[in-house]
């Protein structure tokens, strides 16, 4: 197992159903917890007047933050689809669930990989 980790450690994550403030604000809060592709400087846009805007990042829940982990403040209600291994999906439950009141919208879940769809507000 030559520098294998014995789980897929990361999940994507869509945002969507919000603002780009809060759209920044779940990243920004989950880049603090854990590494991801996700620079500091990758603000939310939003791309077009009508249509629903979705924001995607990646984070390594292995890489765990020895930062600012901490609940954030939301304007409104964040939807997110979140997506990856159990083992993963499990550790990034819980540190949703300490940064966010977390509403279940619902679960699929396959041979391999676990999706959520919750919707996140301010703890």
């Amino acid at each position: 197992m030559d520098g294998e980790r014995p789980h897929p450690e990361s999940v994507s994550v869509e945002i969507s159903g919000c603002s780009k403030d809060d759209a920044r604000i779940v990243f920004d809060t989950l880049r603090a917890c854990y590494a991801s592709d996700r620079r500091a400087d990758d603000v939310p846009r939003d791309y077009h007047e009508v249509r629903p805007t979705v924001w995607l990042g990646t984070f390594d829940v292995a890489d765990a933050q020895q930062g600012e982990c901490g609940p954030a403040r939301l304007r409104g209600s964040v939807e997110a689809d979140v997506q990856g291994g159990y083992w993963a999906i499990e550790q990034f439950r819980t540190t949703l669930d300490s940064l966010f009141t977390v509403h279940d919208l619902s679960t699929a879940s396959g041979d391999q990989e676990r999706e959520l769809h919750v919707r996140l507000e301010s703890r």
